[in-house]
């Protein structure tokens, strides 16, 4: 879940990169870069800590061209953050490369043994971000003739890549002489849009990125998602070419995006954000006719921020009042990377407080995006309690978090998944609601098919335990979780990948 960004313009493009990468900071706290191109020579600067940290005016002032990529890093790998694991990443050879890449790849451990012994390449990181960038300069290598590359070499690499690197990817590079090249894997699971600008001298501009909203940010208008097994070039003049380059795609983007991850003001797929999350809404209330038919519940309350539109339609739909309960402290460290337990309640306090007149002598609803861990489910409803509440039930507007996501989202291992091994009455029993509902999974994919008929399949393996791109084992599953120093669950199916913490009911992009 990192944001990636990527623009050729006609004039010196470092302030458009930090500006777009503020607006992608919901997508990574953990560490940003910039680099930029002047004539054939590469700036970069690239720090951990927010965008807003990490580059100062003399920063900038380095940063000269008018094309180049940026990143704001979010850990997927499991391990503990090492600044040299920075994006974008560089090498000078065969023609001087630059990589941003959102996702996570499932076979870089076979890809890594592949570089040292067949392409006689050195890796310096654990980052997959990095072999990722080693394949593509390999597979350039190969494409080009002699020492010059052209519009379809360049092409003949990226599907050299596709052939050869499994998982999730969206990607953006910089060719030193060429241009920006951007690609998304053959499922399309992690969002890649394209937009341009076009000046008054007939020139264009053009931009491609995570999320939609650093093309409203920016001025670009948006043109279409990268499909599938796309690749895009524009050349250093601003010429735009495209070509699919994968062969067998299937277009499954990962529904935790719709869920939680973007922004509510962006489009993917041809699918409004906001408007995926009020369908969930919509679903999730017909579900409570259905199956709460007398709870007696007096207002609506969603668990702030991504819930708000699923909260804002259940209470339109079940004829009840929508209040705001909880005032969010955003100036509050991160929940995630807090090392324990007691810290993270102590941590969901300082981040939330109640408004006591909407819970006193009340039974109130609350509305949250997902339940994942369940801890910081199980203390606001205590803190419900405390303000008076009468009876306090919960709705997720998605299904229960079963198996670990391994395509870009660090989920914790499956022991910390409180929807692990558990109905959902054991579920509703643990974190303390009078009552508990989940989203079906049919509801969930029909709230964002209903908006884009098209798209046939999403990736939804967090629910499902269905890996879409078909190479996931329960063996590969369990090195996850033994190389990331948890328990070793060797007939597991769904071992998450540890190390840092998501936790996705108070992670959200307003902090920023």
């Amino acid at each position: 879940m990192c944001g990636i960004l990527g623009v050729v313009a006609a004039s010196p493009v470092n302030q458009l990169l930090y500006d777009g990468l503020l607006v992608l900071q919901h997508r990574g706290q953990d560490a940003a870069g910039i680099a930029t191109a002047e004539g054939n020579r590469f700036c970069m600067h690239k720090a951990s800590g927010l965008v807003r940290d990490v580059f100062r005016t003399r920063n900038m002032r380095s940063l000269a061209g008018n094309w180049g990529i940026g990143h704001a890093r979010y850990p997927t790998a499991g391990s503990a953050f090492n600044v040299a694991e920075a994006q974008p990443f560089y090498v000078n050879s065969p023609f001087g490369l630059l990589l941003a890449h959102n996702g996570n790849l499932t076979n870089s451990e076979a890809l890594k043994r592949e570089i040292f012994l067949s392409d006689r390449r050195h890796i310096n990181t654990n980052s997959d971000s990095e072999v990722l960038l080693n394949v593509l300069a390999h597979e350039l290598e190969d494409a080009a003739s002699g020492l010059k590359l052209d519009e379809a070499a360049i092409f003949r690499a990226v599907a050299g890549v596709y052939r050869r690197c499994r998982g999730a990817y969206a990607a953006v590079a910089m060719i030193a002489g060429y241009g920006l090249l951007a690609f998304r894997d053959p499922h399309g699971i992690r969002p890649l849009v394209i937009g341009k600008n076009e000046l008054p001298n007939g020139k264009c501009e053009w931009m491609v990125a995570s999320e939609s909203v650093a093309l409203d940010a920016l001025g670009f208008k948006l043109l279409r998602d990268l499909a599938p097994g796309e690749a895009v070039l524009i050349d250093t003049e601003g010429n735009f070419h495209s070509r699919e380059c994968a062969t067998g795609t299937k277009a499954a983007p990962c529904i935790f995006e719709y869920v939680y991850l973007a922004r509510p003001d962006s489009i993917m797929d041809g699918v409004s954000v906001y408007e995926a999350r009020l369908k969930m809404g919509e679903y999730l209330a017909e579900k409570m006719k259905r199956e709460m038919p007398h709870a007696g519940i007096d207002v609506v309350i969603p668990i702030p921020d991504s819930s708000r539109p699923s909260a804002q339609e259940m209470a339109l739909r079940l004829g009840l009042p929508y209040r705001e309960g909880f005032v969010k402290n955003r100036y509050i460290g991160r929940t995630f990377i807090m090392p324990g337990q007691a810290l993270r309640r102590k941590s969901v306090r300082q981040k939330l407080n109640t408004i006591h007149q909407e819970f006193k002598g009340k039974s109130v609803l609350l509305v949250d995006d997902s339940i994942v861990r369940g801890t910081t489910s199980k203390e606001i409803i205590n803190m419900a309690r405390e303000a008076g509440a009468v009876k306090v039930y919960i709705a997720s507007a998605a299904p229960p978090v079963r198996h670990a996501n391994v395509y870009g989202i660090d989920m914790p291992s499956r022991a910390d998944l409180i929807a692990h091994n558990r109905s959902e009455d054991e579920i509703c029993r643990e974190i303390g609601a009078d009552g508990l509902l989940y989203q079906d999974i049919e509801d969930l994919r029909a709230s964002v098919q209903t908006l884009n008929p098209s798209i046939r399949h999403f990736e939804t393996s967090c629910f499902d335990g269905e890996y879409i791109t078909g190479d996931i084992t329960p063996e590969y599953l369990s090195g996850i979780e033994s190389r990331s120093g948890g328990k070793d669950f060797s007939a597991a199916t769904d071992a998450g990948e540890g190390g840092a913490q998501l936790d996705l009911n108070l992670l959200e992009y307003e902090e920023h």
